[in-house]
């Protein structure tokens, strides 16, 4: 199966076809409840919403285009499922392609993720940033525990897992300790604009480059998408300055369509960073607990956060010591793009 700007055909399942996006947003309306239901499907309890697609949908990069790298799947006209393909480069050496993607659970076990998956890694080596890398190419892609359907296609199609990925929760957010900030760090507001934005965003990349497994996209546009995000909130974040250098700092959101949608209060700590040259100190211990009291200011009942199982600046025992347990766990699975599947 080979890229094009019309359909796409998939013969042996009657009446499907795979259509390149558009590109525009319109199309969030009806691509959020294919994702939802597939969600609850498998007790994944996360919402994807109409806004949230809307907002990734709305920019364009190097990184992902929704007119180039979206695919829609129908059936005699409806749609049935959808998927995507962006890239990053890894903290590894790696340039990987990263392949996301829904199936409605009305339309599963007819084959078309494996259509979906044919086309995404068909895609791949057309863009750009496959042909002009200098770096190893993989396919990648991230599965909760719970979604086996979706590991098994990519184990059947040679992929292995590389990494897992907790996401914790603290069930309440009674009895803080609030351990003392370390010698000459303070709080202070996070302001709204967008340069004060973009300097804890710059701060944080930095952070992840320098010893966090996988890779993040940094580009202007995901920054242009985060800072539309209607849930952003910088008044819940938490910033550790030394002087006039931010020294660490933990990004809170609360998710309020998802509370909405799981009749829950439910904060996250989205991002959790602490700069080297300010680590060894116990910044992060105080930086997760006065987000705990943050959170529980905001009116919310629980906390949750994702990390590395193998993280190697001992982040999940940070967590543990500060009431985290584990609440999900995700696999991580490559294989190298040309490979054998």
């Amino acid at each position: 199966m080979t890229m094009t700007t019309g359909r796409l055909a998939a013969p042996d399942l009657a009446g499907l076809t795979l259509r390149v996006h558009d590109g525009g947003t319109e199309i969030a309306a009806a691509l959020a409840p294919i994702a939802m239901a597939a969600n609850l499907a498998e007790d994944v309890d996360f919402s994807v919403t109409p806004t949230e697609l809307e907002n990734w949908l709305s920019y364009a990069g190097d990184h992902f285009d929704p007119a180039r790298d979206v695919v829609l799947a129908e059936v005699d006209g409806t749609l049935v499922a959808y998927a995507w393909v962006e890239w990053v480069d890894t903290t590894e050496g790696n340039r990987e392609f990263r392949l996301g993607g829904y199936v409605h659970p009305d339309w599963t076990g007819r084959g078309i993720g494996r259509h979906l998956l044919a086309w995404q890694e068909a895609h791949v080596p057309t863009l750009p940033a496959a042909r002009e890398s200098t770096r190893p190419l993989v396919y990648g892609t991230w599965a909760p525990e719970r979604r086996v359907a979706k590991r098994r296609l990519f184990e059947r199609a040679g992929y292995e897992t590389v990494r897992f990925f907790f996401d914790m929760r603290r069930p309440d957010l009674e009895n803080v300790e609030v351990p003392p900030l370390p010698e000459g760090i303070e709080i202070r507001p996070m302001g709204h604009d967008r340069d004060s934005l973009k300097r804890l965003w710059d701060a944080d990349s930095e952070a992840f480059r320098g010893d966090h497994w996988g890779g993040f996209d940094d580009s202007e546009a995901n920054f242009e998408r985060a800072m539309a995000d209607p849930d952003l909130n910088p008044d819940l974040y938490v910033v550790a300055w030394d002087g006039d250098e931010i020294a660490g700092g933990v990004t809170n959101a609360i998710w309020s369509e998802d509370n909405a949608a799981f009749n829950r209060r439910r904060g996250w700590l989205e991002t959790v960073f602490v700069r080297r040259p300010w680590r060894r100190r116990g910044l992060g211990a105080a930086l997760v607990a006065r987000s705990l009291v943050r959170l529980r200011e905001a009116g919310m009942e629980e906390a949750m956060l994702g990390v590395d199982s193998a993280n190697p600046s001992g982040a999940l025992g940070l967590y543990e010591r500060a009431g985290f347990v584990v609440h999900n766990r995700s696999f991580a699975l490559q294989r190298p793009v040309g490979g054998d599947a």
